[in-house]
């Protein structure tokens, strides 16, 4: 009888606690997500400005640019020399703007610090040799080393983002590690490396590759014309790897303007659904913030009417539009936005999709 007592409280016992870990279940609400408490916050409008980033004119807060980041709510601005004087000016600068623009979400304050010829301030701040140079070194260890540099280098100025390194083989301007895609494809880690070690978000340029560029993007398009094979084989490793193996919410991928004719015969990379949706997304898995080269180059806005250009861009499966020089050309891009989502040729969740990805790699600032 004794026996048959303790069994019984014993299983009493049990019943009590399931039945108080169900009640405690059923009490505990998953925390919410801050990505997506922010998105619901903000407006359309303020959601489209994420979407864009620009370039401004002066080296210190001026009327222009407290109107642009207010009326258009642009989430990014590049640095060129043109606004770089000093690492105290360039530092105050953007904490202005920063100020100004009093957004829901940090800006990104990006540039284009590869090293050799193509470095910003180099009058006070100390450029990294050019990637070729690097290269010829045989060492990936001088590329994670460069890497380190110039995201110190770039904190103190108040940059958060490089649109750096460079990820295509065999350029031939210097920009480029080499001619080998195992070599660049080590390189490339290396700095991927350096930069992580700062937690400094850096770029993959120029998607998928544009080492074989004949003529410069800047002046007009280049087309080319290598079977999809060829291109997986010599083009496509350096940014496969980092893809495959780097968290994809610490580095954009800089979608450039050349067009591929086995990949789109019709649409320059940054404007194609089969390079940024169909190769990048779909077939490379990348998750991350996918940027397009500057969109008043010669190669995209010879062939392309400025107003139809962003709304390509998101539609093709981009994130953020880089309008890099003219003021008139930023507002009409934003508003060519606006007006497709109006009229219902972009949903709001298409909308929504991008800047979720830019606010989940601005959490990281």
């Amino acid at each position: 009888m004794r026996k048959f007592f303790v069994l019984m409280f014993a299983a009493m016992l049990l019943l009590t606690g399931c039945g108080e870990v169900k009640e405690v279940e059923a009490d505990v609400l998953p925390p919410p997500d801050p990505i997506e408490e922010k998105l619901k916050s903000m407006t359309l409008e303020e959601k489209i400005g994420q979407m864009v980033m620009i370039g401004v004119y002066g080296t210190e807060l001026n009327d222009d640019i407290v109107y642009s980041l207010n009326q258009f709510h642009f989430g990014g601005v590049i640095f060129y020399d043109r606004n770089l004087e000093s690492v105290a000016q360039a530092k105050k600068f953007a904490n202005d703007i920063e100020a100004a623009a009093n957004q829901k979400a940090p800006l990104f304050f990006a540039i284009d610090e590869e090293g050799g010829r193509v470095a910003r301030g180099k009058n006070f701040l100390e450029p990294a040799p050019s990637q070729e140079e690097i290269g010829l070194t045989g060492d990936p260890e001088v590329a994670k080393y460069w890497a380190v540099h110039n995201a110190t280098i770039l904190k103190s100025i108040g940059v958060n983002l490089n649109f750096a390194p460079v990820a295509d083989v065999g350029s031939r301007d210097t920009r480029s590690f080499g001619d080998d895609p195992q070599l660049v494809s080590n390189f490339i880690e290396a700095a991927a490396q350096g930069y992580e070690a700062e937690n400094f978000l850096y770029t993959l340029k120029h998607f998928p590759g544009i080492g074989k560029s004949k003529i410069d993007p800047h002046k007009e398009v280049s087309v080319v014309e290598d079977s999809k094979e060829i291109l997986d084989a010599e083009d496509l490793p350096p940014f496969k790897k980092i893809i495959r193996w780097h968290d994809n919410s610490k580095f954009m991928i800089m979608v450039g303007h050349l067009k591929y004719d086995a990949l789109d015969p019709v649409n320059s990379a940054s404007l194609s659904p089969a390079v940024m949706t169909g190769l990048l997304r779909n077939e490379l898995g990348f998750t991350g913030v996918v940027i397009t080269d500057d969109l008043e180059m010669g190669a995209i806005k010879n062939h392309t009417e400025l107003s139809t250009l962003g709304v390509k861009m998101i539609l093709a499966g981009g994130d953020i539009a880089l309008v890099c020089h003219n003021y008139e050309s930023q507002q009409i891009v934003y508003n060519s936005i606006l007006a497709a989502v109006k009229r219902g040729e972009i949903s709001e969740a298409r909308i929504d999709e991008s800047v979720r990805r830019i606010l989940k790699m601005k959490a990281l600032l």
